[in-house]
């Protein structure tokens, strides 16, 4: 099969979800709601958290990163998947392929580590009740973040460099929503299976590692909410916790089955419903699921509306 020059003038065929459903216009039209959802409930969110000082705490904190994650992540991939659809126009660059590869998958990555360390927030919030302005320090949650933020970008670079270096084939047609590695590998004309396996220990690395530690975080708080003696502590502890954990299953259940599966479970229209999932659905969904429930975030939302949008009375 013939290769085809990396030029600047090259570039490739994305054929997302919007080809392949039967109600590309309805899909389209949803897609722009949840993505209009997205970027209005993740931008207030972080308007609010930055904004009240009652929030102004390390959960919070973190909760205005997990955001700004969502609202850059739907806002790499969205809007050039729906101007591609309205347009009838679906190429997209070398340069720009491997740009929103990157950018995906750095805040992907990023998006795995916070998680996490949110999971620990909330094991020292819970099971360290008083030393919880110790652990959790302003200068360990900055160090938190700047690790989630190095480390996916490291992470990030290095596949983006290491996958547009394979020569690809003559047929550019990208059967995905987006740039991602496994379907780029799929176009690849060299054995990639070294490679792909490489993927396969990093997806285990950013996701299963993460996960466990989760998962032992939240093992832990339970243990201590069933010895709490008041019933309104157990209850308030695990509302928290649920919404964490909710966002936690749906981001890391639709990654895992992307970067950990084996390649032959794989099919072009199950991958194309997972990246919609965490692309579009998710960043909208989580504010929704941390604020709804919380009565501190809910407050904190009328506090400042009522501040900053509610009309002023003039006096005369």
């Amino acid at each position: 099969m013939e290769y085809w020059n990396s030029t600047l003038g090259s570039g490739f065929i994305l054929m997302g979800i919007l080809n392949d459903s039967g109600s590309p216009e309805l899909l389209c039209a949803t897609i722009t709601v949840l993505y209009m959802l997205a970027l209005t409930s993740n931008g207030l969110l972080l308007l609010v958290i930055t904004v009240d000082s009652w929030l102004h705490v390390p959960m919070y904190f973190l909760l205005g990163q997990l955001s700004l994650m969502d609202l850059l992540f739907t806002s790499v991939v969205t809007p050039k998947a729906l101007v591609d659809f309205l347009q009838s126009e679906y190429t997209i660059s070398f340069g720009g392929c491997a740009l929103q590869m990157f950018l995906a998958l750095a805040l992907g990555s990023a998006e795995d580590l916070l998680l996490a360390f949110m999971a620990y927030d909330r094991y020292v919030a819970i099971c360290h009740p008083l030393n919880y302005m110790v652990f959790m320090r302003p200068r360990v949650c900055w160090l938190m973040v700047a690790t989630a933020w190095i480390l996916a970008f490291l992470n990030a670079l290095g596949h983006t460099l290491y996958t547009m270096h394979y020569p690809f084939c003559k047929v550019r047609k990208i059967r995905h929503l987006l740039c991602e590695i496994p379907p780029l590998l799929k176009l690849a004309c060299a054995d990639t299976s070294r490679y792909e396996l490489l993927v396969y220990v990093t997806g285990v690395t950013f996701l299963l590692m993460p996960l466990s530690a989760i998962v032992a975080s939240y093992v832990l708080i339970l243990c201590t909410v069933l010895h709490m003696p008041s019933n309104e502590g157990k209850q308030k502890a695990l509302v928290t916790c649920s919404s964490h954990l909710t966002v936690v299953v749906m981001y890391y259940g639709a990654a895992t089955f992307m970067y950990v599966l084996p390649s032959s479970l794989h099919s072009p229209r199950q991958d194309n419903i997972i990246s919609l999932f965490y692309t579009v659905v998710t960043p909208a969904l989580n504010p929704l699921i941390y604020s709804l429930r919380n009565q501190e975030v809910m407050g904190a939302l009328r506090r400042v509306l009522g501040k900053y949008m509610l009309p002023t009375h003039c006096t005369f």
